[in-house]
């Protein structure tokens, strides 16, 4: 990816003016279907006002120091969901004169103020009526367009609105008349939707039969097809496909909950031939990533293009070394050594850290052979400007030190540099071999203070089908974050294993893994679970994509 044309786009936006109201589609669901300005003025914002249905990837925009307010109505039995946030502190919903007023007032105080609205501001989003009201109390305001759900739904579940010889035209409408919404509860015109080529409906699931039967009595055909989606475009969207006379009965039996989305007519068809989503080999799997916050990423981003939904449960952090002394003079010396030995992204991190704490840069090993444990760790020298000598078929330990050890290290010194706790067989392997080996600490993993809070909650209620494990440590500390009782859990959990030495520590610890990378990296460990998945769903993508009414 160019970044450059990304920053440069980015920079089109301008600047959000403070005492300015921005109107912001977050798009159907997926959080990344937002905008480029939207998403920018979500990081520019020092106050956003947030609907239910916005994912935490684009709260996680906001800054810091900036201030997220809940302002959406939350029923008081749930979503229905997992994937969704938890309701407001005690299920006080907010209403929209309350909204309009506190736009209002963080506008007048200087603020710089996102109003944060799910799909489409115009789009049964009461953008309009906001609009109104800012402009009647002289705030500035701007409106960013989002996808709506009636778009970014039927997209990824493979139904086109349009297609030539089916249908050229289509129309929205919401699914239930709210006397409280300002138009008097009036009924909706089934007798003009009857004649209509396809039809979107927002919040009719629970209108849904009555709404179809209005539909064939207005003259449409009871067999024409209709599709209900749930959670469209979210990594755990499902879709029921049934007729006019069908459709509610199949709803039904599946399960269907709001938030979902009604589609009527032939184009519905299409779905048969373009499916494409819900066919991804992973999707309806629900994998955390136990990796540090910083470094989930690539993980996370393999995971979710395969159709997961990935939930962040970082069970190591970073520490500084309490002396860097010891590194700081070898690092000065590197002369003296023939091998510079990093064994992980984080020591490669921490090793140029240091150089550029002494006002050095990768110049200064200009002088020594540098080998990297694997590719990973190949791949993050390769930032510094960085190409290792040498790198070993298999990224262990094991199979570094046989690397080396065949390149003639006998009488050579060697400078190791990695975390404060690790295991010694690369260094005993060195010694045997007759080289000199610094073992120095240049990084310090600790166990975070807790789990998140979304995590905690997903597996308390067995939601958690995957975790994945990168190191004897990320295991450790999910077994004492969890506590002994909630740990009994694990037994239903998939774990995924990045290596031998991880999955000894598993099996140390009474536990099995479903599945271990190979090669034992990131992507060794994405393919092993999609094998797994895949040969349990009988190579036709996921077991959750087939649930009861789908098909």
């Amino acid at each position: 990816m160019d970044w450059q044309q990304v920053s440069r786009l980015m920079s089109m936006v301008g600047e959000l003016s403070p005492g300015t109201v921005s109107l912001v589609g977050a798009g159907p669901g997926d959080s990344t279907l937002i905008t480029l300005r939207g998403a920018v003025r979500v990081t520019q914002a020092d106050v956003v006002l947030h609907d239910k249905l916005i994912g935490p990837e684009l709260l996680g925009l906001v800054r810091p120091d900036a201030e997220r307010i809940f302002v959406g109505k939350w029923p008081a039995h749930g979503s229905g969901s997992g994937g969704a946030s938890a309701g407001p502190p005690g299920g006080v919903p907010w209403t929209q004169e309350r909204i309009n007023e506190a736009m209002v007032a963080h506008a007048r105080a200087g603020r710089r103020v996102v109003r944060l609205k799910g799909g489409d501001p115009f789009v049964f989003g009461r953008g309009g009526e906001e609009c109104e009201y800012l402009a009647r109390h002289g705030v500035a305001f701007e409106v960013v367009p989002g996808i709506t759900a009636a778009f970014g739904a039927p997209a990824t579940a493979g139904i086109p609105l349009t297609h030539r010889g089916l249908s050229r035209s289509f129309t929205l409408v919401t699914g239930h008349a709210d006397p409280g919404d300002g138009d008097g509860g009036s009924p909706l015109n089934f007798a003009a939707l009857a004649r209509m080529e396809t039809i979107a409906i927002y919040m009719g699931v629970r209108t849904l039969d009555s709404n179809c039967r209005q539909l064939i009595d207005a003259g449409m055909k009871s067999s024409t097809p209709v599709a209900v989606i749930q959670w469209g475009t979210r990594c755990w969207q499902r879709t029921v496909i049934g007729d006019l006379a069908t459709i509610a009965a199949k709803t039904a039996v599946a399960g269907i909950q709001p938030p979902a989305l009604v589609l009527i007519g032939e184009v519905v068809r299409m779905r048969e031939s373009i499916e494409w989503f819900e066919r991804r080999p992973l999707h309806g799997q629900v994998i955390a990533v136990t990796r540090m916050r910083g470094q989930a990423d690539s993980l996370a981003g393999e995971l979710t293009s395969l159709g997961a939904e990935v939930i962040e449960a970082p069970t190591i952090a970073l520490a500084p070394m309490v002396d860097y002394s010891a590194v700081d003079e070898a690092l000065r010396h590197i002369g003296r050594y023939a091998w510079l030995v990093l064994t992980s992204a984080n020591g490669v991190d921490a090793t140029f850290g240091r150089l550029a704490a002494m006002g050095l840069d990768s110049r200064a090993l200009a002088g020594v052979k540098i080998a990297a444990v694997g590719t990973a760790t190949a791949a993050r020298m390769a930032a510094y400007g960085i190409k290792p000598d040498l790198v070993p078929g298999e990224a262990v330990g094991e199979a570094l030190a046989e690397a080396l050890v065949a390149q003639g290290i006998a009488g050579q010194r060697v400078l190791l540099l990695r975390a404060e706790v690790a295991r010694r067989v690369l260094n005993d392997a060195l010694a045997a071999a007759g080289a000199a080996c610094d073992d120095l600490a240049v990084y310090r993993t600790v166990c975070p203070e807790q789990l998140p809070e979304e995590f905690v909650r997903r597996f308390d209620r067995g939601e958690i089908g995957w975790i994945t494990l990168t190191s004897p440590s990320s295991w450790y500390n999910l077994l004492s974050l969890l506590g002994p009782q909630r740990a009994g859990g694990l037994y239903n959990v998939k774990l995924a294993s990045i290596g031998p030495v991880t999955t000894r520590a598993i099996r140390e610890r009474g536990y099995a893994e479903a599945v271990e990378a190979d090669p034992h990296d990131v992507a060794g460990l994405v393919a092993a679970i999609r094998g797994y998945v895949h040969a349990r769903s009988g190579g036709a993508g996921s077991s959750e994509s087939q649930s009861a009414g789908e098909r």
